[in-house]
């Protein structure tokens, strides 16, 4: 048998190659159109020849770490981007090994040197020339962040650097130290407008009244902004002095007695109905500042509060009734000493009240055994006597008082703000709340708080700042063309919606890979209908 062999030159196996992309191409191309890579680029000087990374880079390469949902420490970035397409993602020419910590490290040395929140505020106001924002009201909150190490906490506070220290802790950790990230965000979608890192022990109170006097006159000249919002942190007198020539609106603390007397006498009225909000408006005077107050009734604070109220309540009259049971044991040498310390214990009641009250004397004789029928006693002890019955009145005050809250303002024209915009300002703060709970996500950059210097900490902030406000304009962003084009997507239980939370679209675009053949020809596998239809809309 004859066996035919052909000659000829063996070609080379084609070489294929698969990224991991998912939603990360949704956060590259918002950080492209939001211009945040040139918008630090811009202000911040460096050579451009001498660095493969350039800060704006490097920034970017930090938002996608943060919005990767990855739970990976900073220095562990080149492990992030080591299966992900990171030319398409950040830049041409740039590899995973080029994100390295020292890379990383100098972007965050040189954003400190620049100063994080001037910088955050040059991109701010680049994101909402972009998105076409119109900010009107700027809601102002703060959060604590904790840490582990000690840090500077034992040195003295530096100019322009944060004392990471103990202080008041919203996380519910007073042994670890700690920082506050303070935050003015705009009402439509809870971008973030400007950002302060503060030490770890200042209070919300002095705070807020700082970050008014810096940045109040930007806040108007860069964004238009009319109206600040922000909690009873804000509701000092002092502060409310420096804010003379801008509006603002606040809750009213608690602690001040007119707030008190006021819920007391119109409570009643408002609660007619529980199950319907119900305000009535009045004018007050405090700090020598003329003010509209709207006292707020709210059926949801009222569902809240019965169950808190009426477990404070029970455990109140158990309290008392204990204590006057133990009264009513006690002996007194006279009939004046046992009439005083009824008199003191009533005053002191507060879920109770006495009825039937008397002192009763009762007998004592010397020696042992029983005495006779005609013998006189030796001594006499007094004793309380009474009962006790459930006050109704403290209860319902109670009740009242957490179902009812306070806002002012010193915009005196009903017209120009009425109260019913004025309670959905306010309520609109959760936004400020929400964002605060999506930069503690455990996901999230937060477990990265470990840089050892205060300075690049600092700088970290104004980073997951900056990738909070990635995350809300990509989901303001969605919701506008879904909304604008009629069109729906499934969420997590297959629904079709028009307002979709970024979270589920990022986990919803997992699996989504690029593959490159023969290291020339990309192909994008895993995209379904809805994948493209949003690709689409979004441009």
């Amino acid at each position: 048998m004859a066996v035919h062999i052909e000659t000829g030159t063996m070609q080379a196996p084609k070489k294929h190659t698969s990224k991991v992309i998912n939603h990360l191409g949704l956060v590259s191309t918002m950080c492209d159109k939001l211009k945040i890579v040139s918008a630090i680029d811009q202000v911040i000087k460096q050579d451009q020849e001498k660095r493969l990374v350039s800060v704006g880079q490097a920034v970017k390469a930090m938002i996608i770490n943060g919005l990767g949902f990855a739970q990976r420490a900073l220095y562990l970035t080149p492990l992030f981007f080591q299966d992900k397409p990171v030319e398409r993602l950040i830049g041409e020419g740039i590899q995973a090994e080029h994100l390295n910590d020292d890379t990383l490290g100098r972007a965050l040395d040189e954003i400190y040197e620049y100063g994080p929140s001037e910088l955050f505020t040059q991109c701010a106001i680049q994101i909402a020339n972009t998105l076409n924002l119109n900010p009107r009201y700027g809601h102002l909150d703060s959060t604590s962040l904790h840490v582990d190490g000690e840090y500077n906490s034992n040195e003295e506070e530096q100019d322009g650097v944060i004392r990471i220290t103990k202080g008041y802790s919203r996380d519910h950790r007073p042994d670890l130290n700690q920082l506050v990230l303070q935050l003015i965000c705009e009402r439509q979608s809870g971008i973030p407008l400007l950002m302060e890192s503060i030490s770890g022990n200042k209070s919300d109170k002095d705070s807020f009244r700082e970050t008014i006097k810096s940045h109040i006159g930007q806040l108007k000249t860069d964004f238009g902004m009319e109206y600040i919002i922000a909690d009873s942190a804000l509701y000092v007198a002092e502060t409310l002095k420096e804010m003379k020539d801008f509006w603002w609106i606040s809750r009213v603390p608690e602690t001040i007695n007119l707030a008190h007397d006021i819920i007391d006498s119109v409570a009643a009225e408002l609660m007619i109905n529980t199950k319907e909000q119900a305000f009535c408006s009045l004018g007050a005077v405090y700090g020598d500042v003329k003010q509209h107050w709207v006292v707020v009734y709210s059926p949801e604070a009222y569902s809240r509060a019965t169950k808190s109220v009426n477990k404070k309540v029970l455990a109140t009259s158990e309290s008392e009734v204990k204590k006057f049971e133990y009264l009513c044991k006690q002996g007194f040498a006279c009939e004046a000493d046992a009439q005083q310390a009824l008199i003191k214990f009533e005053k002191e009641l507060q879920s109770t009240l006495l009825i039937n009250t008397k002192i009763v004397s009762l007998p004592h004789f010397n020696g042992k055994g029983r005495p006779a029928k005609d013998r006189k006693p030796d001594s006499y002890s007094y004793h309380i006597d009474g009962c006790m019955a459930s006050q109704l009145q403290y209860r319902n005050s109670l009740l009242q008082r957490k179902s009812c809250f306070i806002l002012a303002t010193n915009q005196l024209d009903n017209e120009a703000l009425t109260p019913e915009a004025m309670i959905a300002a306010y309520k609109d703060q959760q936004k400020v709340e929400r964002g605060f709970r999506f930069l503690k996500d455990p996901l999230f950059m937060a477990s990265t708080l470990f840089l050892k210097s205060p300075k690049r900490i600092m700088a970290l902030m104004m980073v997951m700042t900056l990738c909070l406000a990635v995350y809300a304009a990509l989901e303001l962003s969605i919701r506008k063309v879904l909304r604008d084009s009629n069109e729906l997507f499934p969420n997590q239980k297959g629904k079709l919606i028009a307002n979709p939370t970024a979270r589920w679209v990022f986990q919803f675009f997992t699996g989504i890979h690029v593959v490159v053949v023969d290291c020339m020809n990309e192909v994008v596998l895993g995209l379904n209908e809805y994948h493209l239809l949003l690709l689409r809309l979004l441009g």
